[in-house]
Order: structure tokens, then C-alpha cells, then sequence
């Protein structure tokens, strides 16, 4: 019903009487004429077209889009890598390290170093007084004074020799003898000489035993403290010093069977660590180990780790990565193709507001990562976010082209 039609049944259903002022009728007539006219007036305002125009495989949109929102894209680029990844921990290197234990049982009365500090080969590390290194230097000592009055009877004995005093059994029987004790006396000072100590001297047996860092390095741990009774049958749960050359770390790599061959001795390693982020190191791979975890399934791959800031610190995890595959193709993210009709195409914004469909010809996919061999140029922008919506949009487009031209051809075989 329309607006005037409302408008004259209202004004019908009001009873006039016959008395009725004639005046009142005319302002009734009136105000009905001013409304009739003002609806009459009324326009609704125009709507702004945004809906995308698809031409072929072409999408675009009004330039009054300004914004896509979920649409987003991805420079093409040519070649591409796998590039695996694989959890690593830092630890000392073990070739330039020490863990300093005693081998004489004794209490500590020193200690001369502290964690931080740098030694040298040699440099005592903390005191003991040891009865047991007593006795070994006690050895010692009468192993020097045993070896000197048998080399004096030899010397003795032969004199006599010479003169013809005494036969030559006693003879050989004191050279035995001076060989025995100068025997003695090597095997007491290289006991000494192997834990770093001299035979007691002039001071006699002190009983004082230092404990000596075997290696230049710095002293990474420090596990003893005055007063502490040390017996080498009981050691500590850790090194009583951990001495170590910081500056070349090992990071020891969890590999799987099916990356195994991709390492070998000499081959360059990259490291990432999440104390310094975007940062990468160097390792070198330098051992493999000849076993598998039966129960990770994993292999370890040891690696040289130069540390020369010594900013990576033993037990940090790192994460190795080294190239497991590439491509000379066009690059582009595999999330950007995707399959109809049994092929595959991807999106390239051609302008701002424009997308064009194109086939491709897929190559190697590497994950994350998807080779193109045709269809996309370098450097063109493919849609990586919003593919499927604007396939939707082309695939409405093209269903009512379809319908609308289904009636028209009857229409031109009867026109025939």
C-alpha cells in the first residue's frame, strides 16, 4: 500500500458532520497535500560499490577500498634452502680441561684461588697438611740417604778391587746394591714429581701438600673450603677445582638417523643461542658418535665451538642449523598455492587492488617453502593470507556468468 493511499484511508475513518465548518475541510485538504508532497521528496542516499569486479582470472576492487583486510602477500624470490634445526647444549671442552682431585687423604688449610681466576700450569690452588704425603716424602728421603752410602761402599769397594783386597763377588754384589737404592730413590722423587711436590729439602717432611692446576686456564669451579678433610678413597660429588680453557666450548647436538649423513667431520655449523638473539656462531663438526639412543632415536654429533669473548657460557642450549636441501627455482610460501581442479595456482597482486590467478608448475617443497618452475616471476608479490577468499569470489563470479548465459542461449536457437 502506498504512502498516499495510507494517508486517505486515515483521514476517511474520521467522521465529519454535516455542520462541519467548511474552513476545517479546506485545512484538512491542505496539511494531506503537504505530506503527500514531503514523502514525495524523500530520496534515499546512494550506496558505495565495493563489491570486487572479476574479469577472467582477474580480481579488483574499487579504489575506495582502501584496506584488505585479510589479504596478505610475499615477495617471490629465486632459490631457496631447507634449513634443519636441531636442540644443542654447550659443555667444556674436554680436551682443555681438569677437574683437580687429591690423591693423598689430608685436612685443607689454604685455599689461594677463587672461581674467575686465571692459573697457570703449575700454580698451587690450595694447601693441605697431609700425614700421608708425610710418609711419601719420608720415602723420599730415605731413599736419597740409602742411594748415597751405597754409591759411597761402591766406590769403597772398588778401591779395595783395584788393590786386589777383596774378590770380585763383593765387588758386584755392592754395585748391586748401589743400583737397587739409586732405583729407589727415581721411584720415591717421581712419586713426588707426578702430584707437583719436590723431596723434602732442608725444611724436612711438612706434610704440606699443594694442590696444582695441571693446565693454563681459568678456574670455572670451586668446590672446597678451610677445614675440609679430604680422603681420595671418598671423593666429592664434584671437582674439588674445575679448571678449563673457556675460549673453545663443545656443544653436543641431538641428530636424527635420517639427518645423519648431512654431518661429517669438518662440516660448518651454525648456532643460535636465546641469550643473544639474532646472533649466530660458528661451529665445526668434529665427532660422531658410533651409536644411536635406543630410546630417543637420536645420534650425538659433537662440535668445536670458538669462544674467543667468551660470551657463550658451558650448559647454555643452542640450536645447530646447517642447509639439508635447495633449489635454484622461485621461492615463494607453500601456504601461496593451493589446488582446484586438480591444478595448482596461485594469487600475484599485479596492482594495489588487483589480483590475477595464474597456473603454476610446482618443483621441490621444502617445508614452509614451495618451488615454482613456472607461472611466477622474481620479485612479484603472491598472496600468502586470503587465497582462498579470493578464489571464492572468482569462483562465485564465474557461476553466475554461467547462469546468466544458460537462458540465453535457447532464446538465440529460437530467434533461428
Amino acid at each position: 500500500m502506498s504512502l498516499l493511499s495510507r494517508m486517505f484511508r486515515r483521514t476517511s475513518c474520521i467522521p465529519f458532520s454535516a455542520a462541519a465548518p467548511a474552513s476545517l475541510s479546506t485545512a484538512c485538504a491542505v496539511a494531506l497535500c503537504a505530506l503527500v508532497l514531503a514523502a514525495c521528496g524523500k530520496s534515499e542516499a546512494p550506496k558505495a560499490d565495493d563489491d570486487p569486479k572479476v574479469s577472467g582470472n582477474t580480481i579488483q576492487f574499487p579504489a575506495s577500498v582502501k584496506t584488505l583486510p585479510g589479504i596478505a602477500g610475499e615477495a617471490a624470490k629465486t632459490g631457496g634452502e631447507r634449513m634443519l634445526s636441531l636442540p644443542g647444549r654447550l659443555v667444556w671442552n674436554e680436551d682443555k680441561t681438569v677437574r683437580v682431585a687429591t690423591p693423598f687423604a689430608g685436612r685443607v688449610t689454604e685455599v689461594l684461588v677463587q672461581p674467575g681466576a686465571t692459573v697457570k700450569a703449575g700454580q698451587p690452588l690450595a694447601t693441605l697438611t697431609s700425614p700421608e704425603f708425610g710418609v711419601a716424602q719420608a720415602d723420599a728421603r730415605k731413599a736419597a740417604a740409602d742411594s748415597a752410602v751405597a754409591a759411597k761402599a761402591l766406590a769403597r769397594q772398588r778401591e779395595l778391587y783395584g788393590a786386589g783386597i777383596i774378590a770380585q763377588k763383593e765387588l758386584e754384589q755392592a754395585q748391586a746394591d748401589a743400583a737397587r737404592a739409586a732405583a729407589d730413590l727415581q721411584r720415591t722423587q717421581a712419586a713426588l714429581s707426578q702430584y707437583g711436590a719436590a723431596a723434602a729439602g732442608a725444611a724436612g717432611v711438612n706434610q704440606r701438600f699443594a694442590l696444582r692446576s695441571p693446565i693454563d686456564g681459568l678456574v670455572v669451579e670451586r668446590n672446597i673450603n678451610l677445614g675440609m678433610e679430604l680422603r681420595p678413597d671418598q671423593p666429592p660429588t664434584a671437582p674439588l677445582f674445575l679448571v678449563t680453557d673457556p675460549t673453545t666450548l663443545w656443544a653436543q647436538v641431538d641428530a636424527g638417523e635420517a639427518d645423519l649423513s648431512l654431518f661429517k667431520p669438518g662440516v660448518d655449523v651454525q648456532l643460535t643461542s636465546a641469550a643473544w638473539p639474532g646472533e649466530t656462531f660458528a661451529g665445526t663438526v668434529v665427532k660422531i658418535a658410533d651409536y644411536v639412543d635406543p630410546t630417543a632415536r637420536s645420534i650425538k654429533v659433537r662440535l668445536s665451538v670458538p669462544n674467543p669473548e667468551r660470551r657463550l657460557k658451558a650448559e647454555m642450549f643452542v640450536t645447530a642449523k646447517l642447509p639439508a636441501a635447495s633449489f635454484k627455482g622461485i621461492a615463494v610460501p607453500s601456504k601461496a598455492v593451493f589446488l582446484a581442479d586438480n591444478r595448482n595456482y596461485v594469487f600475484v597482486r599485479t596492482a594495489p587492488n588487483t589480483f590475477e590467478r595464474r597456473q603454476v608448475r610446482v618443483g621441490v617443497t621444502l617445508p614452509g617453502t614451495t618451488e615454482l618452475l613456472e607461472g611466477v616471476k622474481d620479485g612479484e608479490t603472491v598472496v600468502s593470507e586470503g587465497n582462498l577468499y579470493l578464489q571464492d569470489i572468482l569462483r562465485d563470479a564465474t557461476a553466475v556468468n554461467a547462469a546468466r548465459a544458460a537462458p540465453a542461449a535457447p532464446a538465440a536457437k529460437k530467434a533461428q
